[in-house]
């Protein structure tokens, strides 16, 4: 159950049919106690998660479902795509108890899937909004989306989005408990879904995706082929000229995407629509998906991905811009976008394994998605813009973390996307073990014919050392591969959008503690240092990244970073907040020559390390950090004075 790509328990009756060639570990064997990620899945397990239901409860979010059950009287409250919030929640409940078991939690959602099933009609349909408002004739005749009938206005209706959250739902909770309430409920959705929707049936397709992704999940744990089949024909039909009308851009509905050249429109969207493309690229093993999926992810990191991370530079559509459209102020950077181009790089990673992928994931993780939320668990920014003046509103209607939105896909999305982050660490391929992300913890699972115990030790993003310890059941010859960073080879993006002002330094890597040469001494195999031997319990491999403060330069066609630098010191990007330092930050210039110290400041923020310079005086935070101490004004990208 690797987080929100999960392997079915029934793998086994699809062994024949094609798959990603990666497996990740499954995020259960993976524990975390402590380190820079502990105290943030606890605070999203016992604060974020009970936090979300409590405001589905206040937004009658889940009394919607027992409203269209008639379980209880009432009407429709909230906006129609609002089911998808409690199935998001649901979700993160259920990868929280597949890791902490919880009687209360789990009679709970006992209760919230009790009133979901009773709003299902007979036949599988399932859209609250509708359901709830079938006998008000006042508001049916004021009501096109009411008047139409189902599935009358998919551009903007979500019916089929909602579905996709389901489902995911679904699998997370039958995989957690073995109880197939909400999965019977997701299953009979979605043999509506197929009856209604193909090639020879109707062929709209969602306006939002995410659909497709569900649909793929329940094939994974059914092995049941039309689930499969649908995802790909949603795909399919995107841009299809046998459909009456298209969506257009913003909608990525504007061509086949087949033909798609550039990433376009709205950027949650898009994540979803081409995250959804590879689980099919790799489970028909179909070339052209494999074509289109790198085309488009290198349109991403070369010309549209902020140096956060972040993506979706217009606030308007919530969207994706031209090439090189990156601004700082305006960017909108939604926290759901990042999620989503998490998901799409992870299943990149998964089809062709390479270090790139977990390069932008990394970046993402501790800059772009890691701001969206507090450190309380909840408040959370909606927006993430690379520049604020303590004053504009950006973040729906304030300057500052907001508990809730009228729209609240991000609190959800966090509930859910923070512990899948467990099943992303380690992967497998054949006897291959990789090594993608650096955390304190420990791991058991099988591996190479045997059960292998993987323990990391390391006080990163703040330290570069890194010590990996095997120890496996019986000595056994396998190889393991850990990634180098991208931003420990000289790289802080898999592009030249981005690069660094310092020359590089080299990492120097050991075995069991003794020297065992610099990483660029040895080969790298897509840019994962490679160790093959006998591994006896206790073996450690150790890797000492060195972290000097970086400058970054943006490509000089980035027009908003023209004459600017940004300051990184390992995964971490950082900025400067007003509660540090005086004057107008706009007029903060950094000569190529000044000195900037790490500091280790435990009191501060949770615990960061800050950069400080004297000439000019500032101090700089990790982006992630900012908004903590009240509205204030912050900048990434700072004054270049040259030399």
């Amino acid at each position: 159950m690797p987080g929100l790509f999960m392997i079915a328990v029934s793998m086994g009756m699809l062994a024949a049919a094609p798959d990603y060639p990666v497996k990740p570990v499954p995020f259960t064997a993976v524990r975390v106690d402590q380190g820079f990620w502990a105290p943030r899945l606890e605070t999203n397990r016992t604060v974020t998660i009970p936090f979300d239901f409590k405001k589905c409860e206040e937004t009658g979010r889940i009394k919607n479902f027992a409203v269209a059950g008639r379980l209880e009287p009432g009407e429709f409250k909230g906006i129609f795509f609002d089911d998808s919030d409690v199935y998001k929640v649901i979700e993160g409940a259920s990868y929280s108890l597949s890791l902490h078991p919880d009687a209360e939690l789990e009679r709970y959602l006992d209760d919230v899937i009790a009133k979901i099933a009773a709003a299902q009609e007979d036949d599988g349909y399932l859209y609250t909004y509708r359901t709830s408002n079938a006998n008000n004739q006042e508001k049916i005749a004021k009501d096109e989306n009411l008047r139409d009938g189902r599935w009358a206005h998919l551009e903007y209706n979500h019916e089929l989005y909602n579905l996709g959250h389901l489902y995911e739902a679904a699998v997370a909770h039958y995989q957690a408990t073995g109880k197939r309430s909400l999965l019977d409920v997701a299953l009979k959705s979605a043999d509506l879904v197929c009856s209604v929707f193909g090639p020879d049936k109707r062929i709209d397709v969602p306006g939002h995706e995410e659909i497709e992704m569900g649909l793929v999940k329940l094939y994974r744990v059914t092995g049941d082929e039309k689930y499969l089949r649908q995802a790909k024909f949603f795909v399919d039909a995107r841009g299809s000229a046998k459909r009456a009308k298209l969506y257009g851009p913003n909608l990525q509905d504007h061509e086949p995407v087949l033909q798609q050249e550039e990433v376009v429109g709205h950027a949650v969207r898009a994540g979803y629509l081409f995250a959804g493309m590879t689980d099919v690229a790799a489970l028909t093993g179909d070339a052209g998906y494999v074509e289109t999926a790198n085309r488009l992810w290198q349109d991403v990191v070369s010309t549209k991905l902020s140096i956060t991370g972040g993506v979706g530079a217009r606030r308007e559509g919530e969207a994706y811009g031209a090439a090189y459209e990156l601004p700082n102020k305006e960017a909108y950077n939604e926290t759901c976008a990042a999620i989503a181009l998490a998901l799409w790089n992870q299943r990149m990673f998964l089809l062709q394994p390479d270090a790139k992928y977990f390069d932008v994931i990394e970046r993402i993780l501790y800059n772009g998605f890691l701001a969206g939320v507090g450190f309380s668990g909840d408040r959370f920014f909606y927006p993430n813009p690379l520049e604020a003046d303590g004053e504009t509103k950006f973040n729906h209607g304030s300057a500052e973390r907001q508990p809730w939105f009228g729209t609240s896909c991000c609190p959800t999305n966090v509930a859910r996307f923070l512990p899948s982050l467990l099943g992303w660490v380690y992967a497998k391929k054949d006897n291959t073990l990789y090594v993608n992300l650096f955390m304190d913890s420990t791991a058991e699972f099988e591996h190479a014919g045997g059960k292998l115990k993987v323990t990391q030790t390391t006080r990163y993003p703040w330290e570069g050392e890194v010590t990996i310890t095997l120890t496996p059941d019986a000595p056994r010859t396998f190889p393991v591969l850990v990634r180098m960073p991208g931003w420990a080879r000289h790289a802080p993006v898999p592009s030249n959008l981005y690069r660094y002002l310092m020359p590089p330094s080299d990492t120097l890597v050991l075995i069991n503690g003794a020297v065992d040469g610099t990483a660029t001494s040895r080969p790298l195999e897509n840019d994962y240092l490679r160790f093959e031997r006998e591994w006896k319990a206790g073996d450690t491999i150790t890797l000492r990244l060195p972290m000097p403060v970086q400058r970054v330069m943006a490509l000089e066609k980035v027009e908003a970073d023209r004459g600017k630098v940004a300051l990184e010191r390992g995964p971490v990007v950082y900025c400067v907040e007003g509660s540090d330092n005086t004057g107008d930050l706009g007029k903060l210039e950094l000569s190529d020559a000044a000195e900037i110290r790490p500091e280790w400041r435990p009191e501060l923020l949770g615990g960061v390390i800050v950069l400080r310079s004297e000439a000019p005086e500032f101090v700089a935070i990790p982006y992630y950090a900012w908004g903590h101490r009240g509205a204030n004004a912050m900048r990434v990208w700072l004054g270049r004075s040259g030399s």
